[in-house]
């Protein structure tokens, strides 16, 4: 086969498809605001309340926006949507922050009731961060799926031989979210690796949250077990 100067034939992982559906990625987030929202007092924010009502809102604005497949880059609905991720951000930023607080002030004495709230924070935060790599890479979803950017954010295994990949394969939120749950409990990258600067700076960070969080959530179990 010739190509004409200058042309190449495109990568099958930029092959323009039909986008994925946006009801998966809608109830993960629907199971992080619950998950916000019956948080205890002591590690929620003083409004914790009225900002999980203000995140079901701009969820239901986003599925009312978008259509049921993310086949476009869609700015009105992707600009809500990160909002939202924004907001979420902020929520279990906060509750993060008083967990450790009450970790090194030895608040929490029932082993128990801290498993379950430091989990609930920690798997919190790996869905944010998925939704921060799906929401930014490649310009978005809907970018992805009209391949409207060139340059990937993230090297997935499949894209480096299209043998490895099922017919029309493109990275989906699933894939973002290993990418998340590998970050958080191996504290590095593992098989999909961050190219960009963005990506790499993200990844440090939640590596560094998680890091902080296991310790001293399973060092403080520990004791109190003791």
């Amino acid at each position: 086969m010739s190509f004409e100067p200058g042309q190449f034939p495109l990568p099958h992982w930029r092959r323009q498809h039909d986008g994925e559906h946006r009801l998966p990625v809608a109830l993960v987030v629907f199971t992080v605001i619950f998950l916000q929202y019956i948080l205890p007092k002591e590690l929620s924010l003083p409004f914790q309340k009225q900002v999980c009502i203000v995140e079901g809102l701009l969820l239901v604005s986003v599925i009312a926006l978008g259509s049921k497949r993310i086949a476009t880059h869609h700015l009105p609905s992707r600009a809500t949507g990160m909002v939202l991720t924004t907001i979420m951000t902020l929520s279990n930023t906060g509750s993060a922050i008083k967990l450790v607080d009450q970790l090194i002030h030895g608040a929490i004495t029932n082993a128990g009731h801290l498993l379950w709230t430091g989990g609930s924070i920690w798997l919190t935060n790996i869905v944010i961060f998925s939704l921060w790599y799906w929401d930014l890479d490649r310009g978005g979803p809907g970018a992805r799926a009209q391949d409207l950017k060139e340059v990937p954010d993230f090297l997935f295994p499949q894209m480096s031989d299209e043998k490895y990949a099922a017919p029309g394969w493109h990275p989906t939120f699933f894939d973002y979210l290993y990418i998340s749950v590998t970050n958080a409990s191996a504290f590095s990258p593992t098989d999909a690796m961050p190219l960009s600067r963005w990506a790499i700076l993200l990844m440090m960070v939640q590596s560094l949250t998680s890091l902080l969080m296991v310790g001293l959530v399973i060092a403080r179990a520990v004791n109190i077990l003791h």
